[in-house]
């Protein structure tokens, strides 16, 4: 993607400087969409390592179990909902683009379908990941505090 964008700023400014067009639309669409994946497809993982973006003005001082259930009412509440309205909501447009094998409308631009198809697939991907987090957020809800001694026996 950093490649791409350096072409293109370079390519513009060398072919003014040689009369000649060195880069093109689809050069810029591919750092476009090259951009959106690393988004889209990232999306899940970032849950997962549990580097999203949170205030954590008072989540960052509570002990495991709330922080658990704030993650798991945030989770059933709001990113699983969320992800399947936009599912649903996205679905006509993304099998319309397909059925016509929609492209740019800039000269040299890249189809437009196989883009769209990620916003489904990023969304899936979080649902699964939500779920994931839902089972390990009730599993620490359903957890007894370790005693001193048990925590000696496991080496912690």
């Amino acid at each position: 993607m950093v490649t791409l964008g350096v072409w293109n700023v370079a390519g513009r400014y060398l072919g003014r400087l040689v009369g000649i067009n060195v880069t093109s639309n689809a050069y810029i669409e591919a750092q476009w969409y090259i951009f959106d994946l690393i988004f889209l497809l990232g999306a899940g993982y970032t849950l997962k390592a549990n580097e999203h973006v949170r205030v954590d003005v008072f989540y960052s001082n509570w002990p495991p179990k709330g922080k658990a259930l704030a993650d798991l009412v945030g989770t059933v509440l709001f990113l699983i909902p969320f992800s399947i309205m936009v599912i649903f909501f996205s679905w006509d447009s993304i099998v319309a683009s397909w059925q016509i094998w929609e492209t740019s409308p800039d000269p040299d631009g890249l189809p437009r379908y196989p883009i769209k198809t990620m916003i489904i697939i990023c969304f899936v991907l979080l649902i699964f990941q939500g779920i994931s987090q839902i089972i390990k957020n009730w599993a620490i809800l359903q957890s007894k505090p370790e005693t001193q001694e048990e925590k000696h026996d496991t080496g912690l």
